[in-house]
């Protein structure tokens, strides 16, 4: 059953919507008739879903670049504003995994780089989006956050960083915006079947290098039996549209694992 998401004819941005959960997430909002913008650094993906979303019965404009540079955020929001008249949906999907390090073994380019994209990144796309929601009294902020949004356990330490970081914004918007119509919730995905790399080397961060206490992807491999069966990216872009919808009017500074119990172990 429809939850009428995004409605017929409303503005939403999707990060990352070049594949995975992002490209999911577009989609199911152009069957419910949104307007989609879809904002990915690959070009030829982007392009791919953007005519995929039209055959859906959507609309959809693309904006190709890395989102830790200011240009292209700016280029985000005024491209949804301009095309569409306005923007009411943000959705911060775009992200990147670690190398499962633990902080002993993770250097500054790793750190800035994941920092970057999935922290930095979507507090300067929402903070550019935000002058349309307030000037509109309305919106829909949804983030993707992550099971290590939750847990300690669940990646390396820039990544699981990162994920707090976005469920503490979450949660700062919810409160700061909740009188001016704006809604601000999280998913907080487990294993999902996505196309996201995590470039880790068992070996790299084992007891060898460190001594007695394992590091990195040894520290964790414990903990990851309670993964469960991993999602399809349409089961957790279904939770996304949801949260920006109507029928969740009254959710706000949610962060809701879709994880098939694995936060419940």
């Amino acid at each position: 059953m429809s939850v009428n998401a995004s409605g017929p004819g409303r503005s939403v941005i999707v990060t990352g919507a070049g594949s995975g959960i992002g490209r999911a997430t577009a989609l199911l909002f152009a069957r419910e008739g949104a307007r989609v913008l879809i904002a990915d650094v690959a070009d030829a993906a982007a392009r791919s879903v953007a005519e995929e979303v039209e055959r859906a019965g959507g609309t959809a404009v693309t904006v190709i670049g890395d989102l830790r540079d200011q240009a292209v955020v700016d280029r985000v929001a005024e491209t949804a504003a301009e095309e569409f008249g306005g923007i009411d949906v943000l959705v911060n999907n775009a992200g990147v995994m670690d190398s499962m390090s633990a902080a002993a073994d993770t250097g500054d380019d790793e750190w800035e780089r994941v920092i970057g994209i999935n922290l930095t990144a979507p507090f300067r796309l929402t903070r550019a989006v935000l002058p349309h929601m307030l000037a509109a009294g309305k919106g829909a902020v949804v983030f993707t956050a992550s099971e290590a949004s939750l847990r300690g356990s669940a990646a390396g330490a820039a990544y699981t960083a990162s994920k707090h970081g976005i469920a503490g914004l979450t949660k700062s918007l919810a409160v700061m915006y909740r009188d001016k119509g704006i809604r601000s919730n999280a998913v907080a995905p487990g294993g999902t079947v996505t196309n996201i790399r995590v470039d880790a080397d068992r070996g790299a961060h084992g007891p060898a290098a460190h001594g007695p206490a394992a590091h990195g992807p040894a520290a964790l491999a414990p903990y990851m039996g309670n993964v469960g069966s991993p999602a399809q990216a349409e089961e957790q872009a279904a939770a996304i549209v949801f949260l920006a919808s109507d029928a969740a009017s009254n959710i706000n500074g949610a962060i809701l694992p879709v994880d098939n119990g694995w936060s419940a172990v």
